[in-house]
């Protein structure tokens, strides 16, 4: 096993290429044969992939944002991934199988800046500043038989794994309390048939402190999340395989549902 090194700028070229080889040609790759690197390499790679597929950002997702996921990958906490805006759709849609590789299923909240984010805003102030959604989260690799065997620096690398999010109806973040985004529960539903349930607590104790900890992390690099940028901040539940039929997360305090169909 090679030991975790800084990658030259040559070293993340040719893995950054490799990546979106795999990602535009669905063909996917062998975890075993990449070296071990460290974070900052993981995110260069990742940046430039997020360049060569030359489409507008549609914002971020957060992964690892629960004590199970974080141990799962040894990791001691979360990692952020760059999303399309071509892969934010609003319930209702139809999605085909074939736009994924090797999906699964998490449930998650959405905020989306109203305006710019930054590093120094207070958890009260970023609920000012966005409006939250129920949302279910469709992550997909890049590698084969990824899940949970894919190591923390691939996963970083790969966009944290992003494969698409739905979301449902916007609200103001404001509109509640801090004390009620730790409190919120949803159920996952495939064809009428509960498959998970979780809460947001999974998700660093309350889904905002996810996304206070995803401006810290950006402005280390001088990124920030822009106004009209979605964020979608980590899993309520372990996830499912992502299979076809119809899909409904079902969230309470009033943030309603968010279905999904996934055709063969």
């Amino acid at each position: 096993m090679m030991t975790e090194k800084k990658l030259t700028r040559d070293e993340v070229d040719k893995l950054a290429k490799t990546l979106y080889k795999a990602y535009a040609k669905q063909k996917p790759l062998d975890m075993h044969e990449f070296p071990e690197f460290d974070d900052d390499s993981a995110y260069a790679i990742q940046r430039e992939l997020t360049d060569l597929k030359a489409k507008k950002l549609g914002g971020y997702k957060i992964s690892l944002t629960s004590e199970e996921t974080q141990k799962m990958f040894a990791a001691t906490e979360p990692l952020y991934g760059a999303q399309l805006d071509e892969r934010f759709f609003k319930s209702g849609v139809k999605l085909k199988q074939s736009m994924f590789m090797e999906p699964l299923v998490e449930v998650e909240l959405v905020f989306t800046a109203k305006k710019e984010l930054a590093a120094t805003d207070s958890l009260e102030e970023l609920m000012v500043k966005t409006t939250v959604a129920p949302a279910v989260e469709l992550p997909d690799c890049r590698f084969k038989d990824w899940f949970p065997a894919l190591p923390k620096h691939l996963v970083m690398a790969d966009a944290a794994v992003g494969g698409a999010v739905v979301y449902g109806d916007e609200v103001p973040a404001e509109d509640f309390t801090l004390s009620e985004l730790t409190k919120m529960h949803t159920e996952l539903f495939r064809d009428r048939t509960k498959v998970a349930e979780g809460k947001s607590s999974e998700v660093l104790g309350n889904p905002i402190k996810a996304l206070k900890w995803l401006t810290e992390k950006l402005a280390e690099t001088n990124q920030v999340v822009h106004a009209g940028e979605h964020v979608s901040t980590g899993t309520f539940l372990l996830p499912v395989p992502l299979t076809p039929g119809n899909w409904e997360a079902e969230f309470d305090y009033g943030l309603g549902d968010v279905k999904f169909e996934v055709e063969k």
